[in-house]
């Protein structure tokens, strides 16, 4: 049977622009019913005490990766993608005007277009009429129906409705009325794609040998589900991979950031977020189970990680990663460390009191900081380029298939 893909979205989200060229071919390949489904992210914001400006809440170290991925995942899909000088632009009225027109795909791309390649201000009646001319329409009725009670009363109900079914964000995709997918590079999920329809095909061997670096801590469940395609992620691509621990927390006050973001997130952000981690998990193939012991004091682990000899650094980050995200042992008990180090546990724990070791977690956490980093896990090919998150893999392995 044909599913009903609800898409949720505003003109003002740079990403629900990128979803929007993507979303009816997606419907396409998949049979399913898809409804556009305009809402106003300002209301939404507000419902989930979210600053209506925010990005301008980020760390300037976020604000720059987050512009070099929007262009990064702009150009993959060759579409033209500026941001306006004046974002966010008012789009209520745009917004009404697609409820008018009966959700028509082509006024929502012509809005789209309209804010992110030509940066018009989508609330100014003359780019509205040629939006709706550009479209077949007549903009006339349209336009002197904007400001009236019947389309306010529309897009109030859209919204109250979003908010209803846990939407904190755009753009957003509601499935036959259930599950909840927040963010264009959640399609996969809605689609029901598999990781070899994710990762790139190679065309040849890469040009020159590459660097990759993974920051991390064992306090971060995206990263320990990077950890295990991080080796895999290396082989395919012949790149040299280089694990680089950082304490997270320290390294979050240094920015200027939440030390749990996860406690930061209104309740229906941490509710997708939890679903999220166990969606990754099951496409990864891999075992996960959130622990009781949340948020974990990781820097006995990751001293003791440091104090290990580089030969056996491997086999107990893995373990370690394993015996907290999937097995929901609290590894900042000595005991658990202990049993995960083996044989010569006391000695490694005795080990982490060293002045060296410390002063070893404290440089690479600032090595991290001076990278750009700001969150767990983060990738920098060669040096240079820095992707966030290992929901990025794909695009990492197109840098280094480079």
């Amino acid at each position: 049977m044909a599913r009903r893909v609800d898409f949720w979205f505003d003109y003002t989200c740079p990403y629900a622009y990128l979803a929007s060229v993507q979303v009816e071919a997606m419907a396409r390949r998949t049979g399913d019913d898809l409804r556009w489904r305009p809402m106003l992210l300002g209301g939404v914001f507000r419902a989930n005490d979210t600053p209506q400006k925010l990005f301008a809440t980020l760390s300037p170290a976020k604000a720059a990766h987050n512009a070099a991925d929007l262009a990064r995942q702009a150009a993959y899909l060759g579409v033209p993608l500026t941001m306006p000088a004046a974002h966010p632009m008012r789009s209520v009225e745009a917004l009404r005007a697609t409820l008018a027109t009966g959700c028509d795909p082509a006024v929502i791309h012509g809005f789209y277009r309209a804010y992110w390649v030509e940066n018009a201000p989508i609330a100014d009646p003359a780019v509205i009429a040629r939006v709706l001319r550009d479209a077949g329409h007549d903009p006339g009725p349209v336009l002197a129906a904007l400001d009236g009670a019947e389309l306010r009363e529309r897009l109030r109900v859209e919204t109250d409705e979003a908010i209803a079914r846990g939407i904190f964000g755009a753009p957003s995709f509601v499935v036959d009325g259930g599950a909840m997918y927040w963010g264009n590079d959640r399609m996969h999920f809605v689609e029901g794609l598999a990781p070899a329809d994710l990762i790139p095909t190679p065309e040849g061997p890469p040009s020159m040998p590459h660097t990759l670096e993974l920051y991390w801590d064992f306090s971060s469940p995206f990263a320990y589900l990077a950890s295990t395609q991080a080796e895999a992620l290396a082989q395919r691509t012949g790149a040299t991979l280089v694990w680089r621990p950082m304490l997270l927390g320290g390294l979050f006050r240094a920015i200027g950031q939440a030390i749990v973001p996860l406690e930061t997130w209104s309740a229906a952000k941490q509710k997708h977020g939890f679903d999220d981690m166990h969606r990754w998990a099951a496409f990864w193939n891999v075992p996960f189970a959130f622990p009781q012991s949340f948020p974990v004091n990781s820097i006995k682990a990751l001293r003791c990680w440091l104090a290990l000899p580089e030969e056996r650094r491997d086999a107990f980050r893995a373990a370690t990663f394993r015996a907290y995200w999937a097995e929901g042992k609290d590894i900042a008990d000595e005991a658990v460390l202990r049993a995960l180090l083996g044989d010569d546990g006391d000695a490694v724990l005795a080990r982490t009191a060293d002045p060296a070791v410390k002063q070893a977690l404290v440089d690479a956490t600032k090595r991290a900081e001076d990278a750009g980093v700001f969150g767990a896990p983060t990738w920098v090919v060669d040096g240079k380029e820095l992707f966030w998150g290992q929901d990025r893999i794909p695009f990492v392995e197109r840098a280094l298939q480079a």
